[in-house]
Formats: C-alpha cells, structure tokens, sequence
C-alpha cells in the first residue's frame, strides 16, 4: 500500500494507491472518509490499481479553499489522477451517495478517460431542475461558522463517531479510524457539502441534457435496502436512476447505506465486471 499526498489547486489531497492493473477510482459520500472502502479495496487490489482520495476537509485532507461545485468535483477526480501520474489512461470511476453525482459529471464531461461508472447507492434528485438555487452564499458562509461554533462546543468529538457508526448496518467503525468523524475540520467540510447538495445536484440536471454518457463504456447501479419490498421508495427511486441512465441495475439486501461495508463483495464484482 502506498499512502501520500499529492497538490490539487494549491489544497494538499490524502491520497491512497493500492494493487495494480486497470485504473479504478473510488470516491466516498457526504462527509466521509478514504477508509470505507477497505473492505472493497482488499478484494480488488489483486486485479486492479485502486485509487482513493479525501475529499478537501475530510478524511485526512487539508480544508478547501472554496466551496464545492459539480464541476469542480469532476475536474477534482482528474486532477487526482494526473498529479499520481495516471492520467493516461481510461479509468472506472466509482461513486458513493453524494459522490455518485460526482462520478456521473466526471464521465460526462471526461468521456475520453471513463472506462465505465459504477454508482454505490448514489444520491438521487428527480426535481433538482425545478429549485431555487437562491443563497448560496450565505448557506456556505452559514455552515461553515456553524461548524466552526460545533467545533468550540466539542460536539464533533462527543457525538461524530457515534453519528457515523448510525450510518453502519454490521461493521463497526475501526479504532484507528474513530477520530476522524470527531474532527471539527471534518464536521465543516460535511456541513458545506450538505449546503450545496441542492446546488450540485441541479448542475447534474443541467449537465445531463447538454452531455451523454461514453459510448460503450458499462454504467452499473447498485443499490440498498433493509429488506427487499416493491413499495420501497428508495429502491423505486434507484430503479429509475438506472432506467435513466440505461444502467444495469443490483439490488443489495439486507444492507444499509455504506454498501461498501456492508456488502463488499458484491460492489468488487460490480466494478471489476465494469472495468
């Protein structure tokens, strides 16, 4: 395993490398960390070159500069890759929750350097085109003193491990990874990305009447649920996501929201099938 950090906009990015082969790039949801993924990551490394990175403020990044943009989060996954000297080739890009509308852009607007998308219970908007994106500004200005208060008060450490392990259906969270979900840095960066979810996912509304997706390149969605039920909103939803995109579509059960955790094996079937 190789660890290190590398330069994206002047922001120094955690940045993990692992196995070797085809280029698969694997990015977490709103307010999480590089680590999720180990159970995936030790199932593809030995047929795949793994590449995972820390959003600005989370994990173990350093805090952004601005706030986040769709655009920018796509061009963010490219400039991961060039500054670890894999830029040359076509990659299978990976997104979870939040970062699933992250992954989209990047093929779209990257379609040259996508060799397929996997999408790991990603967030969904159906009517993102129809909201007021009024005030952002102040939403971000908002979430980042109100972190910066909660930090003060010492809530991220009280409550952020216990507020993460929610997210968990069998997993526990590791030891060695409990004081990153108790980082004040962390709570901001998760609060800002939370303000301007309404605004990224309008972007990938606009974004998908004005690109397509690659031509051959295979787009799978895999989704979770507690339970399997066909009156599940949630599954509906991830069903349509899929007819969207003429995606294949898995549904996992039983599992919760961090699919990664939860059903490892199946999203490492998911994405070395794609790739």
């Amino acid at each position: 395993m190789r660890a290190s950090f590398v330069r994206v906009g002047g922001v120094p990015h955690h940045v993990d490398v692992t196995g070797d082969g085809p280029v698969c790039v694997l990015s977490a949801g709103l307010g999480l960390a590089w680590c999720e993924w180990d159970p995936v990551v030790a199932l593809l490394a030995p047929f795949r070159t793994v590449v995972r990175f820390d959003r600005p403020g989370l994990g173990l990044s350093a805090p952004a500069r601005g706030a986040p943009t769709l655009a920018g989060e796509a061009d963010r996954i490219g400039r991961v890759l060039d500054a670890l000297g894999l830029g040359g080739e076509a990659v299978t890009v990976v997104g979870h929750s939040l970062a699933g509308f992250h992954a989209e852009a990047f093929a779209r607007l990257s379609p040259g350097r996508t060799a397929g998308l996997v999408l790991v219970d990603s967030s969904v908007e159906e009517g993102a085109r129809a909201r007021t994106a009024c005030g952002r500004g102040l939403r971000v200005r908002a979430a980042r003193v109100g972190g910066a208060v909660l930090g003060v008060l010492g809530i991220p450490r009280a409550l952020g491990p216990s507020a993460r392990r929610l997210l968990g259906r069998r997993a526990p969270l590791p030891r060695e990874f409990r004081a990153l979900y108790g980082s004040a840095r962390v709570w901001r960066a998760a609060l800002v990305e939370y303000a301007t979810y309404g605004d990224v996912a309008r972007e990938l509304a606009v974004l998908r009447g004005e690109r397509g997706l690659p031509d051959g390149a295979p787009v799978r969605v895999l989704a979770a649920a507690p339970s399997p039920s066909p009156a599940d909103r949630w599954t509906a939803r991830q069903r349509s996501l899929a007819d969207t995109l003429d995606a294949e579509f898995r549904l996992l059960t039983p599992a919760g929201h961090l699919l990664m955790r939860d059903r490892p094996h199946e999203v490492a079937e998911a994405i070395l099938a794609t790739s």
